[in-house]
């Protein structure tokens, strides 16, 4: 069991495999989402960018971190995921290396994810693709958001977050 207190005791990969402290998020807002290339619901990548690019300044980080775990939807290596997605939606938000979010895998940041914000009737297991999770300035998880849930709809929780000190 993780006794991590924030999701600045974490560290993940990028998408090009170099290492990263998420420490050096610390004291921004992050939306974290597990992303999926041939998903029905990819192109809320659009709607992360446009979060990203409106709220970045004021200290909104997204961070996709791909996944294969739902239907195969997200065969492709990193190098392939980064040009899919910038190419075919614009993205510019940092994007990690492939993840597992369940199962013995699940990499520590999801358990942890998972455990602070329980999903429906307590769920703590990741149900699909574009599962969001808002994290405030303290690193601590504030929010988890269903697949079904568009990026714009956020907005008014962003906000909150990023005007909590």
């Amino acid at each position: 069991m993780n006794d991590a207190t924030t999701v600045y005791n974490f560290e993940a990969h990028t998408i090009d495999g170099r290492p990263l402290p998420l420490m050096e998020y610390h004291d921004r807002v992050l939306l974290i989402v597990n992303t999926a290339s041939r998903c029905g619901f990819t192109p809320q990548l659009a709607g992360l960018e446009a979060l990203w690019e409106r709220y970045r300044a004021r200290g909104l980080v997204v961070l996709g971190f791909p996944c294969n775990q739902f239907g195969g939807q997200e065969p492709g290596t990193g190098e392939q995921i980064l040009d899919f997605c910038s190419t075919r939606y614009g993205v510019s938000f940092p994007l990690m290396g492939k993840v597992e979010v369940n199962g013995a895998h699940a990499h520590p940041l999801y358990k942890w994810l998972c455990a602070q914000a329980p999903g429906l009737l307590g769920s703590k297991a990741i149900k699909w693709n574009f599962t969001k999770f808002l994290v405030g300035r303290d690193g601590r998880s504030v929010r988890r958001y269903a697949p079904t849930e568009p990026p714009e709809k956020l907005e008014t929780d962003i906000e909150k977050a990023l005007r909590a000190g």
